[in-house]
C-alpha cells in the first residue's frame, strides 16, 4: 500500500508483539473515517494521548456500506487509510472487513479501545471481548457535533 504505517492483519499482529516485547501499550481506535473532519483528529488525538502506540482500525468499504447504507464510502478504504496514517498521532493502521472490531481485539489483545463520545463504557459493544482478558474501554474525543453523515447531508441541502 506504499506506506510503512498501513499493515496487513499479519504484519499489525507481528508489529504490535514487537511493541509489547519492548514494553509499549497498545491502545486500539475504530471507526469509517469517511471524509476526515476536526471530531476524527480529536478523537485519534484523545486516543494517543492514553500513552503507547496508537493502532487505528478501518472499515472496509463493505462494511461502510453495511452500517451507513448505499452511497457510503464516499472515499475507498485504501485512500482512507492513507489518510489516517499520514496523522502524527497514529503509529499503525488496518482495514477490516468485519462490522465492528471484536476479532480484531481477540487477535491483537489492546490494553485500550478508545471509542468516541457518542459512546459510554457501557454501550461499547464490544466491550464484552475486552473484559475476557482485562482490556478496557476508554471514552476519548470531542462531543459528538461533527459527523460525516452530517456534513454530506448539509452539502446536499445547498444548492
Amino acid at each position: 500500500m506504499g506506506n510503512e504505517k498501513i499493515l496487513s492483519r499479519e504484519e499489525l499482529c507481528q508489529r504490535v508483539e514487537r511493541w509489547r516485547r519492548a514494553g509499549e501499550r497498545v491502545v486500539l481506535g475504530n471507526g469509517n473515517f469517511d471524509l476526515l473532519h476536526v471530531g476524527h483528529v480529536r478523537y485519534l488525538r484523545g486516543a494517543k494521548a492514553l500513552g503507547g502506540k496508537l493502532v487505528v482500525a478501518i472499515n472496509s468499504d463493505e462494511s461502510v456500506r453495511a452500517l451507513k447504507g448505499a452511497g457510503r464510502p464516499v472515499m475507498p478504504a485504501k485512500e482512507r487509510a492513507e489518510i489516517v496514517a499520514a496523522l502524527a498521532d497514529v503509529d499503525a493502521v488496518v482495514i477490516f472487513p468485519e462490522l465492528d472490531v471484536r476479532a480484531l481485539i481477540r487477535e491483537l489483545h489492546p490494553d485500550i479501545q478508545a471509542k468516541g463520545t457518542d459512546y459510554t463504557a457501557e454501550s461499547v459493544p464490544e466491550r464484552d471481548v475486552l473484559a475476557e482478558y482485562g482490556g478496557r474501554v476508554a471514552i476519548v474525543g470531542d462531543p459528538k457535533d461533527h459527523s460525516t453523515s452530517e456534513i454530506i447531508r448539509s452539502r446536499l441541502r445547498q444548492p
